[in-house]
């Protein structure tokens, strides 16, 4: 049928050998039950060790609406999703993870909001099941910690599960920082904007690939890309710091010239060297954190490398930007289909 809407559906993926298949199966029947839209299913290979890579080729080859876009080693979640929003040729692009917490079935009620006339739909959590008390209790600190520092709005208790417009995921593709957070990056570009509450289901199959290590450097990212209030705080910390310093002086002078029981010790001023010293070193490292993002940024590197990829459905100049096409170039070793 000519004149359908294409939906793509971005799909990232990173040792997801256990639970590919049952995702395509599942995102299949969705797409099944809406035959007024036209779907791609974008599977992202995130440099796999695992046989994700070679489930994904083999299904590609029988299945007409499944891509594969594989990187040449991992470069993260983020960095994935992005591959796949560059790869994207829909009217709208729907993110979802590989691990089926994010129910597909979900699609549906997302595309209609989005046929209502809103630009972007996002999930929000109503419920987290199958995670630890320890994971629930740090998301729910990380976002609103985020909301309060950032100079944007980020909607609490929400991941990367959500359908964007081809205006948005455009003004997305402009945007080519590397230490991305894209449901942040998303916000900021503003458009109409609604929430769709859903229950998040328990991991098919597999372990977490956020393990406390990447959860604390995607929380930096989220914090760092869109706030300059660790600046201020760390300013905040040295002026405290300095008028206590001052007041520490003065009760000094006063103990030499006005009392006669004037003891030289060391304790003062061992505890006043080390708070100082605590208060620089910390706000040393927050404007690092800030230059090594510079320092990244200048060097205008590739986001991703890609090494493969696998359409034998839509012609590859339909459906997978070449490299000139990004905004961000790539390097592309091998491509399959036709």
């Amino acid at each position: 049928m000519t004149g359908q809407k294409i939906i793509s559906v971005v799909v990232p993926c990173y040792n997801e050998e256990e639970v590919v298949a049952n995702t395509i199966e599942r995102l299949g029947k969705m797409a099944a039950g809406l035959k007024k839209y036209q779907f791609e299913l974008i599977f992202v290979d995130d440099g796999s060790s695992d046989k994700t890579r070679e489930i994904l080729r083999r299904i590609s080859e029988d299945n007409r609406t499944v891509h594969v876009v594989a990187l040449a080693r991992n470069f993260g979640h983020q960095i994935a999703v992005t591959a796949g929003i560059d790869a994207a040729r829909g009217d709208a692009v729907v993110l979802i993870d590989a691990d089926l917490q994010d129910p597909p079935e979900v699609i549906p009620q997302m595309i209609s909001r989005w046929e209502e006339g809103y630009d972007v739909v996002y999930g929000t959590r109503i419920s987290r099941s199958g995670e630890s008390a320890f994971k629930l209790a740090t998301a729910r600190c990380f976002y609103r910690l985020l909301n309060r520092l950032s100079e944007i709005p980020i909607p609490l208790d929400t991941g990367d599960f959500r359908l964007m417009d081809r205006g948005v995921v455009d003004v997305l593709k402009s945007m080519p920082e590397r230490h991305r957070f894209i449901r942040g990056m998303v916000t900021w570009v503003g458009f109409r904007q609604i929430e769709l509450p859903y229950e998040r289901a328990e991991r098919l199959a597999g372990i977490s690939k956020y393990p406390l290590r990447k959860m604390i450097a995607f929380a930096l990212d989220g914090i760092l890309s869109f706030s300059s209030k660790p600046l201020r705080l760390a300013m905040m910390l040295g002026i405290i710091s300095s008028f206590l310093a001052c007041f520490g002086i003065v009760y000094a002078f006063y103990m030499r010239i006005f009392t006669a029981a004037w003891v030289e010790g060391w304790t003062a001023l061992m505890i006043a060297v080390l708070f100082i010293g605590g208060i620089q070193l910390i706000a040393l490292g927050v404007i690092g954190e800030y230059l090594a993002r510079v320092y990244t940024e200048t060097k205008s590197r590739p986001l991703y490398v890609v090494d493969e990829r696998a359409s034998y459905g839509f012609s590859s100049a339909d459906c997978l930007p070449t490299p000139a096409e990004t905004q961000e170039p790539t390097i592309l070793r091998r491509q399959r289909g036709a």
